[in-house]
């Protein structure tokens, strides 16, 4: 019987050794005032530990007796179009009920609408399993998340309404994207208007590219002021599929993640209900839903990466060739090594956000019911702003490195890795898309850009510097070192240009360094304390990094005003 947490003992270490789960579990416990009123509601810290614990171990029993094994099916057959709606694979139906079944619903929300009242951190290790098992019901079951919109910018009365729904198992989608407005959500045009004598609103247009487009409650992006064409006229609605009005026009025939509908839909006079105030939908609701999903995208990446790695290790340890296994051959050994290890470093970095999110939402959460003192806004606006910097990197870099991986799984397979039965191809084409929705990597860049010019990643990189390492690591920590000169020498040369075309050229350059050296004292921290999981991966990865950043550091120091003439020509 396989178990894709207890099988990955790597999501344990990241869930338990974090100096900050202490905070984290004090907070989201509320020092533990639950546990007179709810019978499930932990005692203290341990008993909140062991039912994280308990909780991603039926996670991981699902997964691996259930949705894994099902996985290559929901592939092959896919969703279906009928009469304006969507029907599932069948196997995703099968998995859909074993995770209601099990009460893996609503991970995040409070006991008081039905919720597990988890922390994000482990709601992430629960999206990493799942993905691990399959990516495409990974976009099913974790698009729960949409209700931390809801839950965070709702009132009260449409959180007691939606939010139980949404526990016992109904599904969620966010309605932004439209056939000419992608990654520009200030272009949204799906009107809004006011029914007065219904006493509700309206909506009618058109979506595009809406993952899980069928749903039972959606939250839609839509211009509710006229005569507006930027973001400042934009709104946030709920949209509940029992009151009609919204049909599925088709569903995309896409390159990968087969068991996720995505959807085209058509609004006419589609009854809904505003969400939070009037034009906020995209200035502040979307960019916490989006924030929320790219975290999910984080999550999902390595799941892809550990599904890669596992596969190519398997069929390495199998396949023969020459009188030996293949993973004998330092050609194959390296290829699986490198996998590994990014795997590692994308993992550290993902759920290092995830805590950096734990605490600032589960202070706002707070908020809403007292003043903070002095000493809880200070905690907040620091953990905001680091969850703000660390978000796109997290998402970026994983997606990235889940493209990377699962063409290295391939190629470990080398011919038979062509073919449809092997799963590789599938993760492979699964992985695609994670560096492109919920923002591309270069939308990534973007986010990210303003905290490498004001500093902000120098002086994180330099606290991390001062962290103790274990003595045997002390070299590599210099190595470190050395990159983050190499990363402050090369963004000092950019901005001297004062030049913002040429900002713009090297900022994938600069968002690539930074992570690199992130993910590298990340890694090096977890090698200080648990040697015989990451020690090797910290070796390797670093010979990857220090290639990165010289490399991107030679590019940038090769750049001049006069290139950008060339790059234009192009």
């Amino acid at each position: 019987m396989a178990n894709y947490y207890s099988d990955i003992p790597e999501i344990k270490f990241e869930l338990e050794n974090s100096p900050l789960m202490q905070r984290i579990v004090e907070l989201k416990e509320r020092d533990f005032a639950d546990k007179d009123q709810y019978p499930e509601a932990p005692l203290d810290h341990a008993d909140a530990m062991e039912n994280y614990n308990r909780v991603l171990d039926i996670v991981g029993d699902i997964t691996g007796n259930i949705i894994a094994p099902n996985a290559e099916a929901v592939d092959a057959e896919g969703p279906h179009h009928e009469n304006g709606r969507v029907r599932y694979a069948s196997k995703t139906y099968e998995n859909q009920q074993a995770m209601t079944q099990a009460g893996l619903n609503g991970m995040t929300m409070p006991r008081r609408y039905n919720g597990l009242n988890l922390p994000v951190t482990v709601y992430t290790a629960a999206n990493e399993i799942v993905s691990a098992g399959d990516a495409g019901f990974e976009n099913i079951w974790s698009l729960q998340d949409c209700i931390e919109t809801l839950y965070s910018f709702g009132s009260e009365e449409q959180r007691e309404r939606y939010i139980p729904r949404v526990c016992n198992g109904e599904t969620m989608s966010m309605d932004l994207t439209e056939p000419d407005a992608g990654s520009d959500l200030q272009s949204v045009m799906l009107k809004a208007t006011y029914d007065e004598e219904n006493d509700c609103w309206r909506l009618n247009g058109s979506k595009r590219f809406i993952t899980n487009g069928d749903s039972d409650i959606h939250l839609v992006l839509a211009r509710s002021e006229a005569g507006t064409r930027d973001g400042r006229g934009l709104s946030m609605f709920i949209y509940d599929k029992r009151d009609g009005g919204v049909d599925v026009r088709r569903i995309e025939n896409k390159l990968g993640i087969h068991g996720s509908p995505t959807c085209e839909l058509v609004y006419k006079n589609a009854k809904c209900e505003l969400c939070g105030d009037r034009k906020l939908g995209l200035i502040k609701y979307v960019m916490s839903l989006m924030n929320g999903a790219r975290l999910g995208i984080a999550a999902q990446s390595v799941g892809l990466s550990q599904a890669a790695y596992n596969e190519a290790i398997a069929y390495a340890r199998d396949r023969k060739q020459f009188g030996k296994a293949i993973i004998e051959f330092p050609a194959v050994s390296e290829l699986i090594s490198n996998i590994k290890a990014k795997l590692d470093a994308g993992r550290a970095l993902l759920y290092q956000t995830a805590r950096y999110v734990d605490i600032y939402k589960a202070l706002e959460d707070i908020s809403r019911d007292r003043k903070l003192t002095p000493e809880e806004r200070a905690e907040l606006k620091q953990y905001s702003r680091l969850a703000d910097a660390f978000t796109p990197l997290a998402k970026g870099m994983n997606s990235e490195y889940a493209n990377q991986n699962a063409y290295d799984s391939i190629q470990v397979h080398g011919g038979s890795g062509f073919m449809l039965e092997y799963a590789c191809q599938r993760i492979y084409r699964d992985a695609r898309i994670t560096s492109i929705y919920e923002g591309t990597t270069q939308l990534q860049t973007v986010a990210a850009i303003r905290y490498i010019t004001n500093g902000f990643y120098a002086s994180v990189i330099e606290e991390m510097e001062q962290a103790p390492v274990a003595a045997d690591y002390e070299s590599a920590l210099s190595r470190i070192k050395a990159m983050a000169v190499k990363l402050n020498e090369s963004t000092a040369a950019v901005r001297q240009t004062e030049n913002q075309e040429m900002l713009d050229l090297c900022a994938r350059h600069l968002y690539e360094m930074t992570a690199n050296v992130i993910m590298s004292h990340l890694l090096l921290r977890n090698a200080s304390l648990a040697p015989e999981f990451f020690g090797d991966s910290l070796k390797v990865y670093l010979n990857i990094a220090e290639a990165e950043v010289e490399r991107h550091a030679l590019w940038i120091s090769r750049q001049s005003l006069e290139s950008l003439e060339a790059y234009r020509r192009q």
